[in-house]
């Protein structure tokens, strides 16, 4: 009898999370369908614009492709006055932004929130605003520059109606202008935030998974095995909202400077993440994080070309497997035995050691086996949006061909490298 009510109440369970899920998305749909707002139509127009940069060549939308899930084709970008500068950062995704907060310490101390992989900027508008004027990227000596591009837009007059025909006068004001339309677009634009994976389809009860899907689910919330849902949380907000799959923290992984450890050792100077936030200044742990990068949503992760902050690796399987046997067989990532051996050496006391699935000796056995990370994989693919699954079954092949010839034009062009993302 007792083991029917356990039953009974799990079902319940069940159907209330569902129903939850169900109301959420119905709301969501509803605003979904209703028109763009007049800022978020202009928004729309300055994100596809490549007159914006100093080179004529690049907008947001060349960087941040819709068709990658609003990501790079393959992590880093060229950009520049001469489109040969070439980023230090993956291009993260501009999808599921759209209700992330400005950094700001939780009750337990815990740097939470921000965007870019540093957490430098508080709002979608201050994140718009960053590429316009970064050297390696659209490359705009000021926002008069800007501005001054701008104003020569054919969508200028449209501007004009909403800010005022003065606002040319102003390029502050203006500059401010053009990053909130764009905030707008993302905000506004069903298309940043869809919630139409398999995995919302199976959570609202209307799709199931496969049995290699179904374990990589267990995996990835067990505790002991993947531990993946520590960071990627994977339960409904209070509202019934699906879950993003990032806590918005930041962690410091222990990702090599370059894969395979057998080429060239990276010349760049260790990225210090989020660390130097003016936020977490005078904060006793602040120099803990050092080397620490944000938490990316795993949504639509399987149709991505580029892993970790600095692009580090072309194929997401390897990824998985670096998590699993990043401890257990170091020299497979890091060329060397020494643990942590890729990582610079001012970071390597930071690097996260001890939470599943980390923390065991090399030559021990890694918690996850080969078939676990094909598991995971498989379930990974079910956080792809509908209008991206086609992508997610692309060859591997193809990821690390895409990287090498970005790699290969930082060898032949020598470009200037700056920090951004």
């Amino acid at each position: 009898m007792q083991r029917k009510w356990v039953v009974w109440l799990l079902l319940a369970t069940v159907l209330v999370s569902a129903g939850a899920w169900l109301g959420w998305q119905q709301r969501h749909r509803l605003n979904a369908d209703a028109p763009l707002s007049a800022q978020a139509q202009l928004g729309r127009q300055v994100f596809h614009d490549t007159s914006l940069s100093a080179a004529g060549q690049q907008s947001c939308a060349s960087c941040h492709l819709k068709e990658s899930g609003h990501a790079s084709a393959h992590g880093l970008a060229l950009g520049g006055p001469d489109m040969k500068s070439l980023g230090t950062r993956n291009t993260p995704s501009l999808r599921y932004l759209w209700q992330n907060t400005a950094m700001h310490l939780n009750d337990e101390g815990k740097a939470i929130g921000g965007f870019f992989w540093d957490g430098r900027a508080d709002s979608l508008a201050a994140q718009a605003g960053e590429p316009f004027l970064n050297p390696a990227e659209m490359a705009n000596a000021d926002k008069a520059s800007v501005v001054a591009k701008l104003s020569r837009a054919s969508y200028a007059r449209e501007f004009e109606q909403l800010f005022g025909a003065t606002i040319w006068q102003q390029p502050d004001q203006a500059f401010a202008a053009m990053t909130q339309v764009l905030a707008s677009y993302q905000t506004e634009d069903p298309d940043f935030h869809r919630f139409d994976s398999l995995f919302d389809q199976v959570m609202q009860g209307r799709a199931r998974f496969n049995a290699a899907q179904e374990r990589g689910w267990a995996l990835f919330k067990d505790p002991h095995k993947g531990n993946c849902a520590a960071c990627h949380t994977a339960e409904p907000g209070p509202d019934g909202s699906p879950p993003l799959f990032t806590d918005h923290s930041y962690d410091n992984l222990g990702v090599p400077l370059v894969f395979p450890p057998t080429v060239a050792t990276s010349r760049q100077p260790p990225d210090a993440g989020v660390c130097k936030h003016p936020l977490l200044r005078g904060q006793a742990n602040a120099n803990t994080l050092c080397g620490s990068f944000k938490v990316p949503s795993l949504r639509n992760v399987a149709v991505r070309r580029a892993f970790f902050h600095n692009a580090v690796f072309t194929d997401l399987r390897d990824t998985l497997a670096f998590y699993a046997t990043r401890d257990t067989d170091p020299k497979r990532w890091y060329g060397t035995l020494t643990r942590w051996g890729g990582v610079p050496k001012s970071l390597r006391a930071n690097v996260n050691r001890d939470e599943v699935p980390y923390g065991q000796r090399a030559g021990e056995q890694p918690r996850l086996n080969e078939q676990d990370i094909d598991d995971l994989l498989a379930f990974l693919t079910t956080l792809t949006d509908a209008d991206l699954v086609p992508r997610s079954a692309s060859p591997a092949g193809s990821v690390a061909a895409a990287n090498a010839v970005v790699r290969g034009a930082q060898r032949v062009a020598s470009p200037m490298v700056a920090a951004n993302r």
